[in-house]
Parts: C-alpha cells; structure tokens; sequence
C-alpha cells in the first residue's frame, strides 16, 4: 500500500548481511520516533509509525514478485537475466543475486514492522482509552504486513527465522530455525490476535487510510496461512467469515479489474497502492512495472515506454485456457504477440484461433514481435490511453493487487471439497460466482481438481499461486513441462549464500 503522507524510517544499525538499511530520511526529524528524542505524549503522531511500516513494505524493488512467481507453469523467465532463467528451471545457485536480495527485502520490512510497533507501545503507555484503541489497531495492520512476510518467507525458503523483535541480537541464540509448519503457525496466531482490534469493514471503506488493511485482510492472511498447514477447516472458516460479512463482491470487468478503474474495488483485500497523484511531473509513488511488459510495442500514446519482457504467460496456461474455451480470462491474462499467435497455431488442433486472440490489445496498444518472450503478462498491463498524460513509465500509477476476493471464494471451494463445513455457500456457488464474470457456464460437483483448474484459469501470473498449489498438493508432474524435470527436493530455495556465511545455524 501507497500512502500520500510521508514518514521517514531511521537507519537500523543491523547485520550488513541479513539486513540493508533504510534509506529513506528526508524527514530526518521525525526518525527521534526511533531513537528516543520523542514526546510520547503527542500520541495522534504513533500514526506516522504505521505510515512508515506501510510505505517500507509497499517500497519492494522488482525482482520480489517476479522470483515469487516464476516456477509454477503459468510463468515463463523470460529476458535476458540468467540466474532468473535458472530458477524458472528448478537450477538453484545459492549466490543467486536475487535470493539474497529477495531474502533481505523481507527481513528489512520485518525489522521496520517490529520497530514500529514497539514505538506504538510508547505512545500507548501515555495515550487516553482512544487513542489505545487506535494503537492498538495500528499494531493490528502492522501485524498483517509481518505476517505476509513470514509467509512469503516460509513458503520460499521453508524453515525460516520468526522474528518479532528489533533485538536482532536474539538471533544468535538461535540453535534451530522454525520449521515452515510451525512459521505457518505462527502468521495463522498473529491474525487471530490481530483480528479483534481491526475494523470490520472493506479496505476502500477505510475513510482515515483508504485501502488501509482491516479484519478481513486479516482472516485471509489466517487462510493462506492454514490452507499451507492443510487445516482446512480452517481455512473455511477464516474465508467464510470474509464470504459472511456481505461486504465483497467480484469486481464485474475482469479486464479492467488490474487496470486504474479496478484500483480498490470491493474485491480487494490486500492492494498495494501507487499514484502519480494525477499530475504528469512532479512527486510520483509507483512500483516498476517494466519486467513485465513487452520490450517491443506501438502504444496508442505514442511516447509510452516499453517493457523488458521479462514475465511471460507459458503455451501451456494458453492452450490449457484455449481447451476450456476461456474468453475473458485469457485476453485479460496475456499480451499476445503475432510470432506467439503463429506458435500457437503450430500445435494440432489450434489452427484456427478465436478472434480475441490478437496481437492488439482490446485499448488499441499492438504488441509486437521481439526476441524476448512470444506473450507477456496481461494482468501487469496499464493501457498506454491509462497513463496520466506527461507519465510514461510502462505501467505508471498501477497498484498492484495481493489478494483479493476471487481466491477467497476458491480457498473456501476447495476447503468445502476436502471436507470442512462451509457456512451456508455452497463449494458449486462459490466456484461459480468466479466463473460467472469470467462468462463461463455453471458446474455442479465441483471436485478439488476442479477448483485447483479453476484457480489456474482465475489466478495465473499472480504471486506464485500456482506454483505453490502444486508443490502443496504434490503434483509434480504438471511442473515438470517443456522439458523442466522437478521434484521434491526442489520445492524450496537454498538459503542465500551470504546468509549462510554470516548465519550459521541456516547450515544445520
């Protein structure tokens, strides 16, 4: 999440290694919050810290999400970057730049988050019954981006640390690392303490941070968390009380739910907010977008930058789409190029393609040939006729969505064909809810299968879903594609090489 204020995080005094320091001071008078030079009195200022946590944890540098998503068989490592090449084949290299860097950027916004919420304790110990309340809620939605961390963390690396302290000297004691069970465990405890001191409302109801993170973000950060553990009961009724609380809906334009009228609908739950604050120069928040865009294109709006190609949708999400007859979904999901149409019809049975299938966007931008990838990522596209005029930054003023209410729907599906009790929708509605604004016709009896096809289909390209399905139901085989061979001692990456040096409890 972006947010217009400002708060500036001090510089922490860490392992060089483990962590790399805020840089972040052009309001070099309020990091006293950290140092303790504050008035604590002032209590309505404990708002900057959660500002600061915030704006740390929506600061992620490009190659987070792309390593994140890569292995599953949605994605393509397109480009030009070999160890991300690498990777997507399941060959792992401990000095991989990219491991440690990923690594590092978790841990950072973990030590901003703990940092934060001990200075909140401060101004709590002097604020009035409110202002506690509000404290406390602020420790709440800090929590939320803690946990996400861990998660990601545990689901990459598996056995990883918990850290819930800014006394990074307590790691030295540490003889063994939690095992990804029992840090699935933890992120699954901390929304259930978290849950009660957070609004029971959307994000984009939120009127003091709009897309502010709220009970709900909580339960389906409790559900990701246990549907790794294989708690399905869990899981349903963590997503059952989001489905209950009537307050989310699907966003009616699948196409335009990843683009700027999708910004903060009433399917989010989790957003990552970034503006040009309508304003073609000046100040801009933004992630960068460029990895996944084409490095070739004729933009309707002439002067609008590029892509690297980096991010590429695989043949086989394409033709597993084109089998179901999928419309909506697959143009939203991937650019195609006229070299990648042609790829396509040289399978058997595709050579005569539905007329969606072109090389022009449905906003009039033409994807064209290039060397880097023969498709890229619809879902990471803003249409050049999107741009604020003035910006030209391949994707500029696009936030970027983490979870939203479709996975919920499909969590909760899948739960119920496992066995838990759903809470009065049934596994075939919520299936079909998804499908029905995909323009898909109606299923009954749904299976698990199906609702992990119907994951693949909704939910492809978006933060290693897939991947992290197959590895969770241990099925291989559909990531064993065009000649990739894994198995599973490949779930997980190896530890950062510069992180077994200066940490040697990573090597027992």
């Amino acid at each position: 999440m972006r947010l217009q204020h400002k708060f500036i995080v001090a510089s922490l005094s860490v392992m060089t290694l483990f962590f790399s320091s805020c840089d972040k001071l052009d309001e070099p008078e309020l990091n006293n919050n950290f140092t303790g030079g504050t008035d604590y009195t002032k209590t309505e200022d404990m708002l900057l810290s959660l500002i600061g946590v915030y704006d740390a944890y929506t600061s992620t540098g490009w190659e987070l999400p792309l390593l994140i998503g890569v292995r599953g068989d949605d994605v393509n490592a397109a480009g030009d970057q070999a160890v991300y090449q690498d990777t997507d084949e399941f060959k792992y290299d401990t000095n991989n730049w990219m491991y440690n860097s990923v690594w590092k950027a978790y841990y950072d916004d973990i030590v901003v988050s703990n940092t934060a919420i001990e200075n909140i304790d401060k101004y709590i110990a002097e604020a009035d019954a409110a202002g506690k309340q509000n404290g406390e809620q602020y420790k709440a939605e800090i929590q939320i981006m803690r946990a996400m961390d861990h998660y990601f963390l545990a689901k990459t690396w598996g056995s990883v640390f918990i850290l819930d302290t800014s006394d990074l000297s307590t790691l030295a004691h540490i003889e063994k690392l939690p095992t990804r069970e029992e840090v699935m465990q933890f992120v699954s405890d901390e929304m259930d303490e978290a849950i009660p001191a957070l609004p029971k409302i959307r994000p984009n109801q939120r009127m003091d941070l709009p897309g502010g993170y709220t009970a709900y973000t909580a339960y389906a950060v409790k559900a990701l968390a246990n549907q790794e553990l294989g708690n399905y009961q869990a899981v349903a009724d963590a997503t059952g009380a989001i489905i209950n609380s009537g307050l989310f809906s699907l966003y009616p334009d699948f196409y335009e739910l990843f683009k700027t009228p999708g910004k903060l609908s009433d399917e989010s739950l989790m957003e990552l907010q970034y503006s040009d604050y309508g304003q073609g120069s000046g100040d801009r928040e933004g992630h960068l977008y460029a990895p996944y865009g084409p490095s070739s294109w004729t933009p309707v709006v002439a002067d609008a930058s590029s892509g690297w190609g980096f991010y590429e949708p695989t043949m086989k999400y394409i033709l597993f789409m084109l089998d179901r007859g999928e419309t909506t979904r697959l143009e939203t999901s991937v650019l195609f190029t006229d070299q990648g149409i042609a790829a396509i019809q040289a399978n058997p049975g595709y050579e005569t393609l539905p007329g969606f299938v072109s090389n022009t966007t449905p906003d009039g931008d033409v994807i064209n040939d290039n060397v880097r990838a023969l498709f890229s990522s619809g879902k990471h596209y803003l249409p050049s006729n999107q741009l604020i005029p003035g910006r030209t930054d391949y994707g500029s003023n696009k936030n970027y969505i983490m979870i939203r209410y479709a996975e919920i729907l499909l969590m909760y599906a899948e739960a119920l064909t496992r066995g838990a009790t759903g809470v009065g929708l049934t596994a075939d509605q919520a299936v079909n809810m998804v499908r029905a604004r995909a323009n898909m016709p109606a299923v009954s009896g749904v299976t698990t299968q199906q609702v992990l096809d119907e994951k693949f289909a909704e939910l492809a390209l978006e933060w290693g879903i897939r991947y992290y399905d197959m590895i969770r139901v241990d099925n291989y085989q559909e990531l064993s594609y065009d000649g990739r061979s894994f198995s599973g001692d490949l779930e997980l990456l190896p530890y950062p090489q510069q992180q077994l040096d200066e940490l040697p409890v990573l090597s027992k």
